[in-house]
């Protein structure tokens, strides 16, 4: 698995899907300052990336959830590399709305999923796991089991383990972000004074630069 992490993260710091700035962060959504920018969403604009992805992916549910009878993505960044997963996989796909469709139907899950179906979700990034646990949550509000969680990466926090933990959800990524730093070093995209400044930030990311 050390292996597909490394391989996976040059992927993404090739085609720019993640970025390191240690000395000119970026600034979240959530007003974090980070060393760290991801969009996995660049990969589908690389066929041999996305091809990589799309298999990568589809071996991990076959080996670690053979008993999965629906693949799920969450909106928006994983609703195309769901869909080529079920395709690839020959299973149902649905995606997860972050919020509930405001006219209409007012759906929350766009697609079908039986209500007796053993779903595994797929997201393109985990970060503090809030966005992930809520489309499990509305998953198996809808009646179905949730078998397990694939992504393409994680930053790994730590509370991100304390809660897929607690909500009893199997978390497997394809890449993350101690791959990313090793893989960074080695390329020399950053120095050996970034990784402990990189470092530093995973332990508080709320703080940091503050």
């Amino acid at each position: 698995m050390k292996i597909l992490e490394r391989l996976i993260a040059d992927k993404l710091l090739q085609i720019k899907a993640i970025k390191l700035q240690p000395e000119n962060p970026f600034t979240w959504a959530s007003g974090w300052k980070s060393p760290i920018y991801c969009d996995n969403r660049k990969t589908l604009s690389y066929p041999s990336i996305r091809t990589t992805i799309k298999i990568e992916l589809a071996r991990v549910i076959s080996e670690q959830y053979p008993e999965a009878t629906a693949v799920a993505g969450v909106a928006m960044g994983a609703i195309a590399q769901g869909a080529l997963v079920a395709d690839l996989l020959g299973l149902p796909f649905a995606y997860i709305r972050s919020e509930p469709k405001n006219h209409g139907l007012e759906n929350l899950i766009e697609g079908e999923l039986r209500p007796d179906a053993k779903v595994v979700i797929i997201e393109d990034l985990v970060s503090t796991g809030g966005s992930s646990l809520k489309a499990v949550n509305a998953v198996r509000n809808f009646g179905c089991e949730v078998v397990g969680m694939v992504a393409i990466f994680t930053h790994g926090f730590p509370i991100v383990e304390k809660r897929f933990k607690e909500a009893k959800v199997r978390l497997i990524t394809l890449s993350n972000y101690d791959a990313v730093i090793e893989e960074a070093l080695r390329t020399d995209y950053i120095s050996r004074d970034d990784v402990a400044i990189l470092q530093e930030w995973r332990k508080a990311p709320e703080i940091w630069n503050t």
